[in-house]
């Protein structure tokens, strides 16, 4: 199911998106990721990353928003995105988890051409729990998350749920 919100965006609602996964856990830590993408079939590929890490012991899925089309920014000459958000436990760290999610983006094929290019999987941190780093390697909260619709609508959308 499909819901334009605008000429330029469209929320979509897939069977991993939005969807409630986990209510508890007893992980250390919530952490709220921002997922994109714009090369091949992401809808698929972001379904393999959800059983991925449904299967990864490291991690509990709590939620996920649904998924919302938008137009690039930055390098406009680019296919539009999907984007969309999860919640998640850990006990790992923030730079662990950061390098997990590394892990994941190169599984998937993420090449790191150039600032905004294409690319098949993005994942960034947005939320790790309270914590504030601003470190050369990672900032939490994410950088401009505040002022990008491809977060903050699926992020509204998601606390409906």
């Amino acid at each position: 199911m499909k819901k334009k919100l605008s000429p330029d965006l469209t929320l979509f609602y897939t069977s991993n998106f939005p969807k409630k996964i986990n209510s508890t856990s007893s992980k250390k830590y919530t952490v709220t990721i921002g997922i994109g993408g714009n090369i091949g079939n992401t809808k698929r590929l972001f379904d393999k990353l959800i059983l991925c890490l449904k299967k990864d012991a490291r991690f509990t899925l709590l939620i996920t928003s649904p998924l919302l089309k938008n137009p690039p920014f930055g390098f406009l000459e680019q296919n539009d995105f999907l984007n969309g958000i999860i919640a998640l436990k850990t006990n790992l760290c923030p730079k662990n988890f950061l390098k997990a999610m590394q892990r994941y983006e190169n599984k998937f094929g993420r090449k790191r051409s150039f600032q905004d290019a294409p690319r098949t999987l993005d994942i960034d941190i947005i939320f790790f729990d309270n914590k504030k780093i601003n470190t050369q390697n990672l900032i939490i909260p994410h950088k401009n998350w505040a002022n990008r619709e491809s977060v903050i609508i699926p992020l509204k959308y998601m606390n409906k749920l």
